[in-house]
């Protein structure tokens, strides 16, 4: 069984309960995603998947990355003038075998039948490099993907899909807890009252240039040192953010959509992670190495 999936969050609205009460949600676009990747204990000392989702433009992948998703690349520069080189020096060496054996055919007839064949040799490595740019070029755009992100999501359970198989937001089951992870909103450098909640220096008495203030960081003789972790003013936000245990209100595998109860971080079209519940993983870990 998967972990977790990869989704984007499109915004929050609300939904009316059995009892007529307003709930707050928060609607995710959960998958497809894609597995690139399948690593097992044997190869990789642990079972994971590697998941892609979101569309990218090819000309902005990088070429490792194409290579790592099955693409059939065409040849770089770089790569076109050392198979020139490479096919130059090997009909040069042939040429050169070829005198020397057309020398030697003038004594002995049996060498002209190695000479013929030297040449056919020849025609074949220089067509055949050929062929490989041209068959390069035509099957570039074979493979998975390419996937604006990848992400790698622990398999639990013994249940691993193959590669190629897509997650839909059937993972998930109404009612089911999840734990979401996301980037929360950047707000750039930011003092204390805003980043740590400080309520400031007085207003009264002439000290008008210490309303928001952080005050005295120094301890003193002793230790004589400001100690570390001490908080003051710095970046806020843009951290991973997890927030545990929502309710899944509403699972649609057709629109491919989550909606969970509450806020989840990070502005609308960020991408989050969905990740099952430590007791559900656990549940299903037992299950797994019982069977």
């Amino acid at each position: 069984m998967l972990s977790a999936m990869l989704g984007r969050k499109v915004g929050m609205t609300q939904v009316f309960g059995p009892a007529g009460m307003a709930i707050p949600v928060t609607v995710i676009e959960a998958g497809p995603c894609t597995v690139t990747q399948v690593k097992s204990v044997a190869n990789d000392g642990y079972e994971a998947i590697q998941l892609g989702f979101g569309k990218a433009k090819l000309k902005n992948t990088p070429r490792p990355e194409l290579g790592h998703l099955g693409h059939k690349l065409p040849l770089t520069e770089a790569q076109r003038r050392k198979q020139q080189r490479t096919q130059a020096k090997a009909r040069q060496e042939a040429r050169k075998k070829k005198a020397e054996d057309a020398a030697a055919a003038a004594e002995d007839a049996e060498t002209s039948e190695t000479a013929t064949e030297t040449e056919a040799e020849v025609a074949s490595t220089t067509s055949g490099g050929k062929r490989s740019g041209r068959q390069g070029g035509a099957q570039k755009r074979r493979g998975l993907g390419p996937f604006a992100i990848l992400r790698e999501v622990a398999v639990v359970g013994g249940e691993v899909p193959a590669l190629g198989e897509q997650v839909f937001a059937d993972l998930f089951a109404e009612g089911e807890r999840v734990d979401v992870i996301g980037t929360s909103k950047g707000k750039g450098f930011a003092g204390v009252m805003k980043r740590h909640g400080f309520r400031g220096g007085p207003r009264t008495h002439g000290q008008s240039d210490r309303a928001r203030a952080p005050g005295s960081i120094g301890p003193g003789t002793t230790p004589g040192r400001v100690f570390k972790g001490t908080r003051m003013a710095g970046r806020m936000g843009n951290q991973r953010v997890t927030i545990k245990s929502l309710e899944i209100i509403q699972a649609d595998r057709e629109r491919n959509l989550i909606v969970v109860m509450g806020s989840i971080p990070g502005p609308n079209g960020s991408v989050v992670m969905i990740r099952k519940s430590p007791e559900a993983l656990a549940q299903a870990a037992r299950g797994g190495a019982g069977a």
